[in-house]
């Protein structure tokens, strides 16, 4: 064994071994206590995760990628896409975000993502007329800078661009969707003529929520009943390939069924709903990451697909009107801690994924509801006004709190408020309702969270209210009125 080629062959198998080869992930810092971005670039070269995805073009987080080697795709949020449509900013933008990084020992940039959805249908086409000349505007400006051979602008889209009709609702009579097809022909047109790929983001969670009569191991990879293709005979049996391959068709619709593809964002959320926790995300993960691995690709693409994990990290400032699922999709926790084993390798391994290391807690002490309150009229207001400000969406139906009793719900929303506000003693006030303890709250599933270190936690971003949250509020309303 001391033989040197062995020794070579072993430790490039290893190397090999460590992720599926070119997966990437989505780094989302929509939080209200971020981990240092330096930190969250030490965990991607830990665990062999080579490309990132990102929602913006943040100098912090760039700064820290420089230097990594880890592959990047950029962002222009949809409330800059207006602004893209003015070719000298959009070439302001371009040098500012792309060409300012990019030298040797720079941030290696591979892609601009134009957007980020624009075309959902819950936007009501807001950005309907933005977004070609947006993506029209970088990608000509990444030309004109001399990068655009080796950086591409594409649009991360939704799977709702596509869809079969109802009569054959196979991947085979997949087209773009009507209301939008001239947009989308434009587009698809556009990223072929510059050689760049299709951005889609699919989500098998969502074919399971809200919708009871979904056949749910349809939405894994282990075990669907085959649904075959009346128009090609195909049989599948997940829902990720029948999607994949319902936008293939709509490609070669408009004329370009071989253009490249990126699926920029797929995964499995944890909390917020009765079909996400750890059990089914694991589950989910260990069919697909064995077939990326693989190299399966689908039936009508079979081969190498370049993919990009849905996300990172939780974050608990994300907008929840999708749902309360928003804010755990994470495959690591709020403070950058592995939610369960993973064989990112997909090859059986399932080995833990290796955390953030050095990180920085606030000191060991919780809010409770005060067990010697007497005037508990105003408890209530006082648990909508916590929930309001920080994120109770652990405490929703189906989720990982969602079994604790009317004290425990009041003590979890008054935690979760004085954690946002770095345990602010008055954060613990609540009119007399809430007390400083330092007993772990926590109980089976449902965790009692320690904050980072606000000194540790740069860039922290400000907590926005959504009415939604009243949703949940009401919840706990309903569940104080029946005791």
């Amino acid at each position: 064994m001391s033989n040197p080629l062995i020794l070579n062959l072993l430790l490039l198998f290893v190397i090999l071994g460590s992720c599926v080869n070119g997966l990437g992930v989505n780094w989302g810092t929509q939080t209200t206590h971020q981990l240092p971005p330096k930190t969250i670039v030490q965990m991607l070269k830990d665990n062999g995760i080579s490309k990132v995805k990102l929602f913006d073009a943040h100098q912090g987080t760039m700064i820290a990628l420089a230097g990594s080697d880890i592959e990047v795709m950029v962002a222009i949020p949809n409330k800059d896409l207006l602004d893209m449509n003015s070719y000298d900013r959009a070439k302001q933008w371009v040098k500012r975000n792309v060409t300012r990084y990019n030298f040797k020992g720079g941030v290696s940039i591979k892609y601009v993502a134009v957007g980020n959805e624009p075309f959902l249908k819950a936007y009501n086409g807001s950005f309907l007329n933005t977004t070609f000349p947006a993506l029209q505007n970088i990608q000509n400006a990444l030309n004109e800078a001399g990068v655009g051979d080796s950086i591409k602008a594409t649009v991360p889209l939704n799977a709702d661009v596509y869809e079969s009709p109802e009569n054959n609702p196979y991947p085979s009579f997949g087209r773009f969707r009507t209301d939008i097809l001239g947009q989308m022909t434009q587009i698809v047109e556009f990223l072929a003529k510059n050689n760049a790929p299709f951005t889609v983001n699919i989500y098998p969670f969502l074919s399971l929520y809200g919708n009871d009569d979904f056949p749910f191991n349809y939405a894994f990879f282990d075990g669907g009943t085959p649904i075959v293709d009346s128009g090609t005979g195909i049989q599948y049996t997940n829902v990720f390939d029948a999607n994949f391959d319902t936008l293939v068709s709509a490609l070669k619709a408009v004329g370009h069924g071989d253009m490249p593809m990126i699926v920029g964002e797929v995964g499995w959320p944890t909390d917020g709903d009765k079909n996400a926790n750890n059990g089914n995300a694991y589950r989910f993960y260990n069919g697909l990451l064995p077939k990326l691995a693989a190299n399966k690709g689908t039936p009508l693409r079979p081969g190498y697909i370049e993919v990009y994990l849905f996300g990172l990290v939780d974050e608990d400032a994300k907008s929840i009107d999708p749902g309360y699922f928003e804010r755990h999709w994470g495959i690591f926790r709020y403070d950058g801690q592995p939610k369960f084993a993973m064989d990112l390798s997909g090859q059986g391994q399932n080995k833990m994924l290796i955390g953030a290391s050095g990180v920085k807690y606030m000191p060991s002490q919780w809010c409770m509801l005060n067990p010697d309150a007497k005037d508990m009229s105003k408890l209530v207001d006082n648990i909508k006004y916590a929930c309001t400000w920080s994120d109770c969406t652990a405490l929703g139906y189906g989720s990982s709190c969602n079994n604790l009793d009317a004290n425990g719900n009041a003590s979890y929303a008054f935690n979760m408020y004085y954690q946002i506000k770095n345990q602010d003693e008055l954060a613990c006030g609540f009119q007399g309702l809430g007390k400083v303890t330092t007993q772990n709250l926590s109980q089976g599933q449902c965790s009692f969270i320690i904050q980072l270190d606000p000194s540790y936690s740069p860039q922290s971003s400000s907590y926005s209210s959504s009415p939604s949250l009243w949703g949940l509020a009401f919840i706990m309303i309903l569940t104080f009125m029946l005791l």
